[in-house]
């Protein structure tokens, strides 16, 4: 038993990664690459494998930087099942259209600027994606299925987003010992909201996990409520307009159910609030169809609160015409759009508005991959380019990491420690800097052989 990383090394997207056990070939995810124009470009590249050999993908959740290039393996011949939570196979049908959408206007829009992609066409359409969605099976948390004889899969709940999965793959065929690959997927934060806490698989011989938040640790729950009270009283004071970039999957819900938390405290009555994003409103009926999957206190919030997706002053913008009447707006409106980086969706179109007003505040409640709008705007730039145009960036900018989410250092450390005899552990799905740390951090206080990934180089499990 063996495996190999194909993306999500030295970065946060393109999470995919190639197992050999029992003879078969598996895949688990396979996201897109996300950030500037060339890194998207690397999504048409071949896989690194030949894809008629393999014999099951196994999908740790709906986000697409780990389920978005899944119609393009379709597109290139592949017909085995896609393995993954049911929540998780009700989310990604709405991902993946929107990707193939999006697909096709960047298509036309560099058929009609001209440019190297001008001929290329879209990526993938959406029925490579109606033909995606037909090879999707559900796997409840817990429930052990056979990928192929010897070979056994199970999943348990990551607390990372409706559906998140870490996959747990054990290899028996009777000839050696057998051997158990754990992949954490995204790991969730411990008691975060919603979700429930990350759950832990009990042994493993090899452990791939994710390192998103190696390097940090995030603030506590109770501070990150006051930081967000403290931005919306500034912006309240200030006279202008709050911006909120979230992924439609998990953030949004997340930001939605913080509002309905604090409603009263955070004095959000005397906003308006907009919920601009038409994936994210479908993504909300899916959450509402799996209310038995959050933790306990989000179940009873969901009977006896405001209703978080159903707050008295929540608007939901779902045409073109709604969401320009929105930029007419100057002051004491909180918008909630995609995308969650800022590399696309209406959220460019908010900001496009009001990057350069400095009664305008902009909140990230999310990670900034590397070249992403976001990251540059994170990083400090004086002007960004959007539209063919170089916008001054003078609105205030706030970081709340408290939101994320991923487990930060703390929190991975404390889960890769529950494996009894410290196993073997290959770090993945984050930038250089917060992998090395992570490292350190295992190999000091644990005593753990852990190591960062490399492209293509194969382990041994």
């Amino acid at each position: 038993m063996r495996f190999c990383s194909l993306g999500a090394v030295g970065e946060v997207t393109g999470s995919c990664h190639l197992v050999e056990a029992g003879g078969h070939r598996f895949l688990l995810d396979c996201g897109m690459h996300q950030g500037s124009r060339e890194d998207e470009g690397r999504n048409r590249d071949a896989f690194g494998f030949d894809v008629n050999t393999i014999d099951a993908v196994v999908l740790s959740h709906a986000h697409i930087d780990h389920s978005g290039r899944l119609p393009l393996l379709v597109r290139r011949g592949f017909r085995g099942p896609v393995w993954t939570h049911p929540a998780t196979e009700g989310l990604i049908g709405i991902m993946l259209e929107d990707a193939a959408n999006l697909a096709a206007m960047d298509a036309e829009r560099a058929r009609r600027f001209g440019g190297p992609q001008a001929t290329l066409g879209p990526l993938y359409d959406e029925g490579d994606v109606r033909r995606t969605l037909r090879l999707v099976r559900g796997v409840e948390y817990g429930t052990p299925r056979q990928l192929a004889p010897g070979v056994t899969l199970t999943l348990h709940d990551a607390g990372h987003i409706l559906g998140s999965a870490i996959v747990e793959i054990t290899e028996d065929t009777g000839q050696a010992a057998p051997r158990t690959l754990v992949f954490s997927g995204d790991l969730g934060m411990k008691d975060a909201p919603i979700v429930r806490s990350p759950e832990h698989p009990g042994r493993a011989d090899r452990v791939i996990l994710e390192s998103t938040y190696g390097d940090r640790n995030h603030r506590s729950r109770a501070n990150t409520e006051l930081e967000f009270l403290e931005i919306l009283e500034q912006a309240w004071e200030s006279g202008g307009n709050v911006l909120i970039p979230a992924f439609a999957v998990g953030r949004t819900q997340e930001v939605l159910y913080a509002f309905a938390r604090n409603f009263d405290r955070w004095n959000l009555g005397r906003w308006r609030i907009y919920l601009d994003s038409p994936m994210a409103i479908r993504v909300l009926e899916v959450y509402e169809k799996n209310v038995d999957l959050f933790d306990p206190e989000a179940a009873k919030a969901w009977r006896e609160w405001p209703h978080p997706f159903r707050l008295p002053n929540l608007h939901l913008t779902t045409d073109v015409a709604q969401s320009q009447h929105i930029n007419g707006i100057r002051s004491g409106a909180i918008i909630i759009a995609g995308s969650g980086m800022c590399n696309g969706g209406r959220i460019r179109h908010h900001l496009r508005h009001h990057l350069g007003r400095p009664q305008s505040h902009l909140v990230f409640v999310g990670y900034q991959a590397r070249d992403t709008l976001g990251r540059r705007i994170v990083d400090g730039a004086d002007s960004v380019r959007m539209f063919g145009e170089s916008f001054p960036v003078r609105l205030q900018v706030h970081t709340v990491g408290g939101l994320s989410a991923h487990a930060d250092q703390s929190g991975l450390v404390e889960w890769y420690a529950r494996f009894p005899g410290h196993p073997a552990v290959s770090l993945v799905h984050g930038e250089h800097s917060a992998r090395e740390a992570l490292a350190t951090v295992l190999r000091t206080r644990h005593g753990a052989p852990a190591e960062l990934a490399r492209l293509g180089e194969w382990q041994d499990v």
